[in-house]
C-alpha cells in the first residue's frame, strides 16, 4: 500500500500483512475492503436488460429463479443468467490492443513459465480442495463455447509438439454481438451462467436445464437407486446442473450435493407435509446453496489462507467478530455487518449493482492446484488400486472411470492426495495438450493468457495500481526467485509493464500461509463478501420465515464433514476426527489379512511447496 496520511491505520504505507499485531492487520484488512468497495466495483452500460422473464416474479418473491432474475426486487435482471460481467478496474483501463494481443507469445509463455516441470505440492490443500474450487467455479460463471467461425489463430514455433498448427481460440462473443474494437475498452460480455451464489452447477441455471435434472416428485432431483448421478447425452458427463470442463472431482462433489438436496427436501416434507413439490424443490435450493456458500466461506478459504487474520476474518464474514458460538446462543446484535456477520445483515450493493467481474474470473483462474497424477487406494485395506494420467479422467472418460471404483475409494483417494501449489512452472500438462467432450484440441494455459487480453483484464502493473497497489519497478521485483526472474526477463525483454497478470501472480511470493498472491487476494476480499452482502438470500431473507425453521437450522448446523459422513459413512476412519476436510486426510496402511488397517493421521501442519527461494 502507498503512505497515506489520511489513514491513520497504516502511515506508513505498509502491506496488511506487514503489521507487527493482529488487531492492525485486521483493521488494515477491513479498510482495504472498505476502499475496493467504493473504488472497484464498475459497470458498463448495457450489462442487462430492463425487463425480466415473464413468470418468475411470483417465485422471485420467495425463492431463487431458475434464471437468477428477482432476487433484487428492484431491479429483477440484476445477476440474471445472460447479463453481463462488472469490473473491479475503471473501464478506461480495460482496453484492448490488438497489436499486443499475441505479444508475447502466449503459446511460448505456457511452454518456458507455466508448464509443470515437477508436481510442486500445495502440502495445505489437499486434492478435494482443488475439485471444490472447480465444482464453484461451476456455479459462478461461464462465457460460454463461443462461434466455430471466430477465432484468434496462433502460430507454433520451432520445435512445438502440440498436435495442431496453427492453435485455434474461439473468440469471446461480446454481449451484443460485433467484434471487439481495437483501442477501446473492452466490450460486456455476458455470464451463461447466473452470477448469484446459488447452487447453479447442480440445479442449471435456466428453466429448461432445471427441468432435465428434476423429478417433480417431492422437490427431489435426479439421483439413481445406487447413489449415482444419471448419465446423460454427452459421453462420460452426469445429468447435472453444469456440464463443462468435467472431471472425477467435481464428479463427486456434484452427486454428493444432488444428495444433500434430497435429504433436505425430505427433512422439510416430514416437518411440513402440505408443501408440495415446486415449494420443496425452492425450498431445497435455498438451503443447499447457503450451505454450499457457507463451507466455501468458513472452511475451504480458511484452509487455502491459513494467515491467523484471514481465519478470523472469514469466520467474521459469516459469524461477525462476536463468532459462532454467541450467533447460535444470542442471535444477531443489530445490523451490524461487523459484530454479527454479513448472513442475516440488511443487503447492500455498495458503489454498483451487483454482478461478477471479468477480474474475478481472472483471480480465480487456479489450474496448477490440479495433479497430473493420479493414485487410487482402497478405503477398505489402504491398498494401491491403480495409477491414472488426468487425460483419463476427465471428459469423455469419466463416469466409466468412476463406475470402476466404489464411491469411498474415490473419496479417500481425493481427500489424502495434495493439490498443486499455485506457482509458475506446475500448471498441468495434461491441461495443456487437452481433447475436450467436443473434440476441440487446446492448452488452458496458453488461453488463461489470451482470455485476459482479449476480454480487457489489465496486465500485472496496471491491475496492481488499479487496485492501490504499488507497481512493480523491475521484473526481479515480482518474485525473489531469481531463476524466474530471468526466465521472465527473457521472455517480455526486461518489460515489467508487459507481464501478463497470470505471470506475475504465480511468480509472487504469498503473504505467509497463503495458498495464492496477495494481488489475486485483493479482488478476493472484495468480492467474497459482496457475493453474500448483495444477496437477498444471505441477508435480509436469510431467516426462517423464508427457509423454514428446518431449512434454516440445517445450514446453521451443517458442515462439509456432516455432509460427507450423512452420505458416505464409510468414510468416518479417515475424516472423523480431522479439524479440516480440505486439508489431505489420513493415511490407511494397507493391512496384513485379517487385520484392519493402520491410520497413520495426517500432519495438517505440513508446510507450503515454497519455490519463492533463490
Amino acid at each position: 500500500m502507498r503512505p497515506n496520511p489520511l489513514n491513520p491505520l497504516n502511515p506508513l504505507g505498509l502491506e496488511w500483512y506487514q503489521h507487527p499485531s493482529l488487531t492492525l492487520q485486521l483493521a488494515n484488512l477491513a479498510k482495504a475492503r472498505e476502499d475496493l468497495r467504493d473504488e472497484n466495483l464498475h459497470e458498463q452500460d448495457g450489462m442487462r436488460p430492463d425487463e425480466a422473464p415473464a413468470g418468475e416474479a411470483e417465485q422471485g418473491a420467495r425463492a431463487r429463479t431458475p434464471e437468477g432474475s428477482h432476487n433484487d426486487l428492484g431491479c429483477p435482471m440484476m445477476g440474471a443468467r445472460g447479463t453481463g460481467f462488472g469490473r473491479n478496474v475503471p473501464i478506461e483501463k480495460t482496453v484492448v490492443d490488438k497489436a499486443r494481443l499475441l505479444e508475447p507469445d502466449p503459446r511460448e509463455i505456457s511452454r518456458r513459465l507455466m508448464a509443470r516441470d515437477e508436481f510442486k505440492p500445495a502440502g495445505i490443500l489437499n486434492a478435494l480442495g482443488a475439485a471444490w474450487l472447480q465444482f464453484e467455479n461451476h456455479n459462478w460463471f461461464f462465457h460460454g463455447n463461443g462461434d466455430p467461425t471466430r477465432f484468434i489463430s496462433i502460430p507454433l514455433q520451432d520445435g512445438d509438439d502440440f498436435p495442431e498448427n496453427p492453435m485455434i481460440i474461439r473468440d469471446t462473443i461480446p454481449l451484443h454481438g460485433g467484434e471487439i474494437e481495437d483501442g477501446k475498452p473492452a466490450p460486456v460480455f455476458a455470464n451463461a451462467e447466473t452470477h448469484w451464489w446459488d447452487g447453479s452447477q447442480i440445479y442449471g441455471s435456466g428453466a429448461e436445464k432445471q427441468d432435465q435434472i428434476r423429478t417433480y416428485v417431492d422437490g427431489r432431483i435426479k439421483v439413481d437407486d445406487d447413489g449415482r448421478l444419471p448419465r446423460s447425452d454427452i459421453p462420460g458427463v452426469d445429468l447435472t446442473g453444469m456440464q463443462e470442463n468435467w472431471w472425477f472431482g467435481p464428479g463427486l462433489l456434484h452427486t454428493l450435493f444432488a444428495r444433500e438436496h434430497n435429504s433436505v427436501v425430505a427433512a422439510i416434507k416430514k416437518a411440513h407435509p402440505d408443501l408440495g413439490d415446486q415449494r420443496l424443490f425452492e425450498l431445497g435450493v435455498l438451503v443447499v446453496s447457503a450451505l454450499i456458500a457457507k463451507i466455501h466461506t468458513v472452511e475451504w478459504t480458511p484452509c487455502v489462507l491459513r494467515h491467523p487474520a484471514l481465519q478470523i476474518g472469514m469466520s467474521a464474514n459469516w459469524y461477525g467478530a462476536l463468532g459462532e458460538t454467541f450467533r447460535d446462543k444470542v442471535g444477531r446484535i443489530g445490523d451490524s455487518e461487523a459484530l454479527s456477520g454479513i448472513v442475516g445483515s440488511s443487503t447492500d450493493h455498495h458503489a454498483a449493482p451487483f454482478s461478477l467481474t471479468e477480474e474475478f474470473v481472472s483471480v480465480y483462474r487456479m489450474h496448477p492446484l490440479i495433479p497430473d497424477d493420479w493414485d487410487f487406494f482402497s478405503l477398505e485395506s489402504g491398498a494401491f488400486l491403480e495409477h491414472q494420467y488426468f487425460t483419463d479422467i476427465q471428459g469423455r472418460y469419466t463416469r466409466d472411470f468412476m463406475d470402476r471404483l466404489a464411491m469411498g475409494d474415490l473419496w479417500y483417494s481425493i481427500g489424502k492426495a495434495s493439490a498443486g501449489a499455485v506457482c509458475l512452472h506446475n500448471y498441468p500438462n495434461a491441461l495443456r495438450n487437452l481433447t475436450r467432450v467436443d473434440g476441440q484440441v487446446t492448452d488452458l494455459a496458453t488461453l488463461d493468457i489470451v482470455r485476459d487480453r482479449e476480454r480487457g483484464v489489465p496486465r500485472y502493473n496496471d491491475f496492481r495500481e488499479a487496485l492501490r497497489m504499488p507497481r512493480r519497478k523491475k521484473i526481479e521485483d515480482i518474485t525473489p526467485n531469481k531463476q524466474w526472474a530471468k526466465e521472465i526477463n527473457e521472455i517480455y525483454h526486461g518489460d515489467v509493464d508487459a507481464v501478463d497478470l497470470q505471470i506475475g501472480m504465480q511468480a509472487e511470493q504469498p503473504p505467509k500461509g497463503f495458498g495464492f498472491s496477495d494481488t489475486a487476494f485483493r479482488i478476493f476480499i472484495l468480492m467474497a463478501s459482496r457475493r453474500l452482502k448483495s444477496d437477498r438470500f444471505f441477508t435480509t431473507d436469510f431467516r426462517p420465515e423464508v427457509y423454514t425453521r428446518t431449512g434454516f437450522d440445517w445450514v446453521n448446523d451443517n458442515s462439509m464433514k456432516d455432509v460427507l459422513l450423512r452420505h458416505y459413512p464409510e468414510l468416518e476412519p479417515v475424516v472423523g476426527d480431522v479439524e479440516r476436510v480440505f486439508a489431505p486426510w489420513h493415511e490407511l496402511g494397507a493391512a496384513e489379512p485379517g487385520r484392519k488397517p493402520t491410520i497413520l493421521r495426517a500432519a495438517d501442519t505440513v508446510k507450503s511447496y515454497l519455490p519463492w527461494g533463490s
